[in-house]
């Protein structure tokens, strides 16, 4: 990722667009914070918000004309916020803040030629930043169009009061001054920089037509317009100040030497990108003041800006628990990112939050700019990879348990017997070949009864975790080898009941014709007769994330369920808004804390049981406590008389086990071939309920503990613990050693703790 990159991603998240309000404020008065604070009665904290934006608040918070409210979001669901109210009972009820904070002088002078709005603004605005400035007014005092509006809208002591503050700025004020091309020459000889007020008695006044839009830069160097009539039809009072605060810009740009146009696009009124959902907003009325003059009591004021709804995107960071863990939004996850991608050397503290993305999309679903975390996730994994900056321990877990899905112990890809090739080939997938009582075989037997032309099977993993793990390499070697096998059996169809696997070979091998198992019972081979199991209420449909786009897999799921006569119905977010579940991405190898949160959110959404089609759901639903089906358990009897929404999550050993006692089976009882039982490695061990969760978080397996006690035994290489009895021991079968405390009772090995690292220790074998 290069600088440019970044500009282009960071580009598609709008959350720091401002809102609607704020952008049709020429002078952009912070209405979300202002609100905010009005609504917890702060006014002085309201105030303050005022102060920082605008040039003279005493005065412009009281007659500013608040196109703000003319954008509000509100306007058809009650009527837009009563800004100008609210902007007027505020610095009615606070007293000024004083003398603003004036940076030190700069050594420079402006003359500004008249002493109206905009040039007061004008004035406000370079005296802050050091200027020394002087107006030269032709009447007797300044203020122009101020001293004409009614005194209870702009009593004069508050205009002789803010005009006391401007001097204590700096500002000097020159009355009776005839504003003719004398006094014209003279400034610019005298001055740095001169602004021209087009006042009405301000004869130098050029039309509009003569001043650039953007500087409002006008004739010789240095001299710059604006400020035209506020009774001119396109004119306000806040467009005055805005022409103040614009050339005020322009003068400071010029002193310092910068250019005079670069990055101004979002000066005055513009436009915004951001996005409020009102879906669920309801309506509540505008409150106006009895007396807008007296203005809001203050209960009346804080009621009134409590229906400001606050106006920001986050659409993506209220439905993805990833997004709000690491307390940004993606513009700020994607400078983050790619600062982690930047470091040479040095600590790569980011590595984590770019694992932790479940790679799902809902993101980008909800997005209105369709910005994807998963694509700059995914893509970031591939660089780190490549350049050999990915631990290995994010993902290694994952990456073994895929191995061992393709290896001896599980993977099977035949023709059914009596066949060299095929015309379908059934792919249950990998997570759904670990879980015990599947129904794998049931469900296969059935496709071979009712499909013609032959139904091969196909056990393995497709290779999703080494694409989540942004090992690409490894990932097209899989899914290439797959793919050499599957030409070997005719290219039959793929008949997949995992809706990752579906989607992993339609992108990846699209030459494979895949479906969903869940189309082929609804659309082509009916339901089977023997009924599996009926839940006895109504269940919420969880559909896979990964899923999203397959509409018609869907809507299949939904048919089987009416046609088997269960009621069902929909979580908050479904479809293609549906959530992950929490084990996408490989999240729960990387972050497992996060990985639970996601699965408690997603329980939570209902008291109902849940129907999954992705083992994994399910089993991270029941991991939490939640019941809950996979469709195959309403589909086909099983061997288990227990009610299945009661199975418990299997974990990482059951499911390595059940895997292997699954292709034993099918090749004993489909093609009738003996199978030897899997030697046991190690003596046999008892743990309690305690310890195999610890094992489980750890993902240490059945296997490593029996090879850390073959060894101890055989080696003799244990430590005993005298006081207790125990011994301690380690092994060390590849990157990662496996430390176990046991005690042997008859000829059973009794585990007391289990844990692993990836340290090097001195005297601990291979």
């Amino acid at each position: 990722m290069n600088q440019q990159d970044l500009r282009t991603i960071e580009h598609r998240c709008i959350q720091e667009e401002q809102p609607k309000c704020q952008a049709a404020c020429p002078i952009h008065v912070d209405v979300r914070a202002f609100m905010a604070r009005m609504a917890t009665g702060d006014l002085p904290g309201a105030r303050k918000v005022l102060d920082r934006t605008m040039p003279l608040p005493a005065v412009l918070g009281r007659i500013c004309d608040h196109p703000c409210e003319a954008a509000c979001v509100r306007q058809d669901l009650g009527g837009s916020l009563a800004m100008g109210h609210l902007e007027r009972a505020c610095v009615m009820a606070t007293p000024s803040g004083g003398k603003p904070l004036c940076m030190p002088a700069k050594g420079k002078s402006v003359a500004a030629l008249g002493g109206d709005l905009s040039s007061l603004s004008l004035a406000w605005d370079l005296a802050k930043k050091g200027y020394a400035v002087t107006l030269f007014v032709s009447r007797d005092r300044a203020g122009g169009i101020l001293t004409e509006l009614p005194e209870a809208l702009l009593p004069p002591a508050v205009l002789a009061e803010t005009l006391a503050v401007l001097a204590q700025m700096g500002v000097t004020v020159k009355t009776g001054q005839p504003l003719d091309a004398a006094l014209f020459e003279a400034v610019q000889k005298d001055f740095n920089a001169v602004y021209v007020e087009c006042a009405r008695d301000n004869v130098l006044s050029p039309s509009r037509a003569d001043v650039d839009p953007l500087t409002l830069a006008c004739g010789p160097a240095g001299v710059f317009c604006g400020g035209w009539p506020a009774d001119d039809a396109s004119r306000s009072m806040i467009g005055l100040v805005a022409d103040g605060r614009r050339a005020a810009v322009s003068i400071d740009r010029f002193l310092s030497g910068a250019t005079l146009t670069a990055s101004r696009e979002k000066e005055g009124v513009t436009d915004t990108r951001i996005s409020t959902n009102l879906t669920d907003v309801p309506p509540a009325s505008r409150i106006d003041p009895q007396d807008p003059i007296a203005g809001y009591t203050p209960d009346a004021a804080r009621l009134e800006a409590g229906r400001c709804l606050q106006c920001d995107c986050l659409e993506c960071v209220k439905v993805c628990e990833y997004l709000k863990h690491y307390k940004g939004y993606p513009k700020v996850y994607a400078r983050q990112i790619y600062n982690n991608l930047s470091i040479v050397l040095g600590n790569h503290n980011a590595n984590q939050m770019i694992d932790s993305c479940t790679l799902c999309g809902l993101c980008t679903e909800v997005c209105p700019e369709d910005f994807s975390m998963a694509e700059l996730c995914l893509d970031s994994r591939r660089d780190m990879v490549n350049r050999g900056k990915m631990p290995p321990a994010a993902h290694e877990f994952a990456l073994e348990d895929m191995a061992f899905s393709n290896g001896p112990d599980f993977a099977l890809l035949r023709a059914e017997p009596g066949r060299e090739t095929c015309d379908h080939l059934f792919f249950p997938g990998c997570q759904l070949g670990g879980e015990p009582d599947g129904r794998i075989p049931e469900a296969y037997a059935f496709l071979r009864e009712r499909l013609s032309g032959g139904v091969g099977l196909g056990l393995g993993c497709c290779g999703a975790p080494a694409l989540w793990a942004g090992r690409q390499a490894l990932f097209e070697e899989t899914v290439a080898a797959f793919q050499a096998d599957w030409e070997k059996l005719g290219r039959p169809r793929l008949v997949t009941a995992c809706a990752s696997c579906l989607s992993v070979f339609r992108q990846a091998a699209p030459d494979i014709p895949a479906v969903s198992l869940w189309q082929v019972l609804n659309e082509e081979t009916g339901l089977p007769e023997a009924p599996g199991f009926t839940p006895p209420a109504a269940v919420a449909v969880h559909d896979s994330c990964t899923s999203r786009h397959d509409a018609a897999t869907q809507a299949a799921i939904r048919e089987i369920l009416a046609k088997r006569g269960v009621a069902f119905a929909e979580l908050p977010l479904s479809g293609r808004l549906t959530e992950c579940c929490g084990f996408g991405g490989l999240l729960g190898n990387a972050n497992p804390e996060l990985a639970a949160a996601f699965t408690k959110r997603r329980v939570s959404e209902s008291g109902q049981d849940y129907l999954a089609t992705c083992a994994m759901c399910r089993d991270r639903f029941s991991h939490a406590g939640k019941r809950a089906y996979h469709l195959l358990d309403l589909l086909f009897p099983g061997r288990d008389a227990a009610d299945p929404a009661t199975r418990p999550d299997p974990g990482f050993s059951m499911r390595h086990e059940t895997r292997a006692r699954l292709r034993r089976e099918l090749l004993r009882t489909v093609w009738n071939e003996a199978v030897d039982e899997k030697a046991p490695v190690g003596p046999d061990f008892t743990v309690t309920p305690e310890v195999r969760a610890v094992m489980e978080a750890r993902h240490i397996l059945d296997d490593d503990v029996k090879r850390v006690l073959a060894h101890a035994e055989s080696t003799g290489r244990k430590f005993l613990n005298r006081e207790n009895g125990r011994f301690l021991a380690s092994f060390t079968p590849h990157r990662v050693t496996y430390w176990v405390e046991y005690a042997l009772e008859g000829g059973t090995a009794r585990v007391f703790a289990a844990y692993s690292h990836r340290m090097t220790v001195a005297g601990v074998g291979k």
